[in-house]
């Protein structure tokens, strides 16, 4: 039963939740479409990520203090993560759209160059998924939300 007292784990979990819910308005708002499959999409505003990683460390800092060692090592692993996010993550989503056009464009000429009937199995290929990372502004604000989810949580239930 301990499980169901872990406040840095519930904030965690909430503030992924929250932020991966905020998306699909806001990108509503962005392109008057409503996309479902951003509820469970790697990548976009906010970043869950950054906003699991800042729920966890704030409110292991409410917890432990600002002192303690829990507080050290979440800080470093959400500094970490957040880094990850904008960087490699980001750069590996713009490889995967080079390729994903790279790929098009082969298919493109291989049909063109042969004069026999398409297969449906070249049809069929899966393309590599392009939104992996964050800009700088949706780990910002990923980061932002989780503090103010743990805040808040932690005001509710202590």
């Amino acid at each position: 039963m301990d499980l169901l007292h872990n406040f840095p784990l519930w904030a965690a979990l909430f503030s992924i939740f929250i932020a991966q819910f905020v998306k699909v308005p806001l990108a509503f708002i962005a392109t008057r479409k409503v996309e479902w499959g951003l509820l469970t999409s790697t990548g976009g505003m906010p970043s869950s990520h950054s906003a699991a990683v800042t729920a966890l460390s704030t409110a292991i800092a409410l917890e432990h203090g600002l002192g303690s060692p829990l507080f050290a090592i979440t800080t470093i692993f959400g500094i970490i993560v957040m880094f990850d996010a904008t960087g490699i993550r980001r750069h590996a989503g713009y490889h995967a759209t080079v390729l994903n056009q790279l790929v098009t464009d082969f298919n493109k000429l291989v049909e063109e160059a042969k004069s026999w009937p398409k297969k449906e199995e070249t049809e069929k290929r899966e393309e590599l998924k392009e939104l992996l990372g964050h800009q700088p502004i949706e780990v910002f604000f990923g980061g932002l939300l989780g503090i103010v989810l743990a805040l808040t949580l932690h005001a509710v239930v202590y």
